[in-house]
């Protein structure tokens, strides 16, 4: 180790005098000071206009634009000019032969160029350092374990890049050919993650040789094996490969002998590579505060009970709009969409199966193709995409293996436990297309426990659960492309006819009154009325003004106010009002308390305010309330574009604030009951969903899985909800936030530049 140690010294102090070192500590320091300012500065703007600032530590240092997400990207660029002349030099000034000769090995040499590398590393880790004081003096509650798990990321890359550039500096006796090799080969290794994917087995190895993006996830504060291990390797393999350049020139090797050793080195690399890339093997500690990098509390308890063997087949169609998602190209990148799950349970079968079929979003291959079959659609598309058809199943053959049809032949994947249970993953038609914590873990919950039923009241002119017309529930209720639809939240959703001698199922655990228009039979009426009196959930929805609808929710001691609610706004007609939930609705569900803190609002047209008439035994809890007081019921207009309403306090409006959904409960036995009743039965409709109000935030998909997951004791949608960030709050004025970016941007710099000069002048004057 003692003459590790001298090399290494003695690479130091040549690096020190020279300025390429400075030089590299001077820029580094003021880049990442100007990055780390700018984004204070940004944050300060947003706190100062009143935005509310949340995760502020992750924001500034592992964000999309943090500072060592940025350090990542652009530290290729500083690596290759330290490590060029660490072995090139000795080779061209020719003292390469005084090292040969002297009592050092060839492994001493390369672990003591190294060992400086490492060393020079560690003064680029305190210039970052130097931004994590600066952050805990001026970020409330900064949250420090994630940013050191971030620090100690960006120091394996360092090491990793160091070990790479040693290796092409012991190619050739050229620096700068030494620094171009560098940067090609960390270029290649970047690309990796692209080469071979279609080939099985390949793609792992290729995959994981990839460098690009590896220090992300603990940047992000997640440490994993795989991505320390990763870099141990890699570190460990071009050493090795430098020292077998170093031995293979010093006894004059033949060729074979040094490839046969070089490719052993490697063929090791990958096969430990592949193996601690496996699920099994991997091993993972999340250091942030709300572990908001794995699965919650309740997602992991639902893994847990998982027991028993799991497969999950991912059904690809080539003539489907998202098929590219899953072609083989691409599986890895899709296989990270479950990597949280495989964590809990790493034994899990991933499949891929390949088909072509017609799919029911992708209507433009009718017009593309016009009059061909599909096997000719598919064979032109294969030939497009640079695909083997052969590796498609026909529609013949995967309707043998599989009905698909049902969910339109479209991207899907099967989850299949090993006692024969079965339930579809979706993607979904919006901006995150891909099924989140919530649905995955629904499909998960459904297979360990029993889940609600909800059947939808038909027979007297209610809202229907099939169908596109605008006023029905088809959308949140059993759409299978909708994300918040009650089937991907793991209910099961059924219509319900009381007629005759039909009865309410045993097995119903909500029923959904939509807006009756006609009065229930009194056959109808008595066995829902036994629903009631034994306990049963409702969620009951109504328009203002129907008679029906007044009669039924009376039992409840509920009434509406006349009228509809109004509440002009500039070019929005005046019965369309915004509905946030109250602190109340917190009680009820997390969801709502999300929509509080994203200002989140429900849009409602022509709806109904509702008052507790009477005490018929239940507790009543405000959910969703008009959100100014300058809301009245408006009992005389009914054309709100061509006419305006004002106040009439003479005809019984009155300005408030009115309540539009209310949570009825009480109990009964050893349950309890819930209900909730909804002034407006269009707002979570199909048409509805979408309110014609121009104000930012509207959210009515968030009143369903509020509304259910308290309905449901808490059941579905599964409560993936996370605990709130802490650092929320920057100590920093504008006159402080100077003496900061001058400081880090300014001062630091410009002591090291005139420390340097004047080492270098002296050392020259010497």
């Amino acid at each position: 180790m003692r003459q590790i140690f001298k090399i290494a010294k003695a690479e130091l102090f040549t690096l020190f005098y020279s300025p390429i070192a400075w030089m590299i500590l001077v820029v580094f320091t003021f880049q990442t000071g100007m990055g780390f300012a700018d984004t204070l500065q940004e944050m300060l703007r947003g706190q100062s206009s009143g935005m509310g600032l949340s995760f502020i530590t992750a924001n500034i240092f592992s964000g999309q634009r943090g500072m060592l997400a940025s350090v990542q990207n652009y530290l290729y660029l500083y690596m290759p000019l330290l490590t060029m002349g660490l072995m090139s030099r000795e080779l061209s000034s020719g003292s390469i032969k005084l090292l040969y000769s002297s009592p050092v090995t060839s492994s001493q040499i390369i672990r003591g160029k190294f060992l400086a590398m490492m060393t020079y590393s560690l003064l680029l880790i305190a210039v970052l350092l130097v931004y994590v004081i600066v952050g805990m003096f001026v970020v409330d509650n900064f949250e420090l374990a994630p940013v050191l798990s971030g620090l100690f990321a960006i120091y394996l890359l360092m090491c990793a890049y160091a070990a790479i550039g040693l290796f092409m500096s012991s190619l050739t006796s050229y620096q700068v050919v030494a620094a171009l090799g560098t940067l090609v080969l960390l270029g290649t290794l970047s690309y990796m993650n692209k080469v071979w994917q279609s080939i099985d087995f390949v793609r792992d190895i290729t995959y994981w040789l990839s460098i690009s993006g590896r220090c992300n996830e603990m940047i992000s504060g997640l440490i994993c094996t795989e991505d320390v291990l990763y870099f141990v390797i890699v570190v460990a393999m071009f050493l090795a490969l430098s020292i077998l350049k170093l031995q293979s020139n010093r006894t004059h090797a033949s060729f074979s002998s040094v490839w046969s050793k070089y490719a052993v080195v490697v063929i090791a690399a990958m096969a430990l590579g592949y193996t601690t890339s496996r699920p099994i093997f991997m091993a993972y500690y999340d250091a942030t505060e709300t572990k908001r990098n794995t699965l919650t509390p309740n997602s992991q308890q639902i893994m847990a009970k998982l027991d028993g063997g799991l497969t999950i087949t991912t059904y690809v169609n080539l003539l489907d709009r998202e098929g590219y998602n899953g072609m083989p190209e691409m599986v890895n990148e899709d296989k990270q969409q479950l990597k949280q799950y495989i964590r809990f349970k790493p034994e899990t079968k991933l499949k891929y199966v390949y088909y072509y079929d017609s799919a029911s979003n992708n209507p433009r291959l009718n017009f593309v193709y016009k009059n061909k079959s599909l096997a000719e659609m598919a064979q032109k598309e294969a030939e497009i995409k640079d695909l083997d058809i052969d590796l498609f199943l026909t529609p013949e053959e995967i309707r043998k293996k599989i009905n698909l049809r049902d969910e339109g032949n479209i991207f899907v994947r099967l989850v299949e436990r090993e006692n024969g249970q079965k339930a579809f993953l979706r993607i979904y038609e919006d901006m995150m297309k891909f099924p989140d914590e919530a649905e995955v873990s629904a499909v998960f919950k459904r297979m360990v426990m029993k889940l609600p039923k909800i059947a939808f009241l038909q027979g007297q002119g209610e809202r229907k659960i099939e169908g596109d017309r605008i006023k029905d529930y088809t959308l949140f209720s059993s759409v299978k492309t909708f994300r918040y639809a009650l089937t991907n939240q793991g209910c099961d959703v059924e219509t319900l006819d009381l007629s005759g001698n039909n009865q309410i199922p045993a097995g119903v655990d909500i029923i959904v009154i939509s807006d009756m228009q006609q009065e229930m039979d009194s056959v109808s009426k008595r066995k829902l009325d036994t629903y009631i009196a034994n306990g049963g959930n409702l969620v009951v929805t109504l328009k203002p003004g129907s008679a029906v609808m007044e009669s039924f929710i009376s039992q409840f001691g509920v009434k509406t106010i006349p009228g509809q609610l109004v509440q002009p706004k500039i070019d929005v007609v005046a019965n369309a009002v915004i509905c946030r939930p109250t602190n109340a609705a917190i009680s009820i569900a997390p969801m709502f308390d999300l929509m509080i803190k994203q200002h989140a609002y429900v849009g409602m047209v022509k709806a109904a305010g509702l008052v507790m008439a009477e005490n018929k035994g239940f507790k009543a809890t405000p959910v969703l309330q008009t959100d100014t007081m300058k809301t009245w019921n408006e009992t005389q207009t009914i054309d709100f574009v061509n006419d305006s309403a004002s106040v009439d306090v003479m005809a019984g409006e009155r300005a408030d604030s009115f309540v539009t959904a209310m949570a009825l409960s009480r109990k009964i036995g050893n349950k309890e009951q819930r209900i909730m009743i909804i002034g407006d039965a269009d707002c979570i409709s199909n048409g509805g969903m979408k309110p014609p109000i121009r104000y930012y935030g509207a959210s009515n998909f968030s009143l369903i899985p509020g509304m259910f997951h308290w309905l449901s004791y808490g059941t579905v949608p599964v409560d993936v909800s996370r605990p709130h960030s802490k650092d929320n709050t920057l100590f920093l004025t504008k006159g402080s936030l100077k003496v900061v970016k001058y400081g880090l941007m300014g001062v630091i710099p410009g002591l090291l530049l005139i420390g340097s000069s004047i080492l270098l002048i002296r050392r020259r004057r010497k």
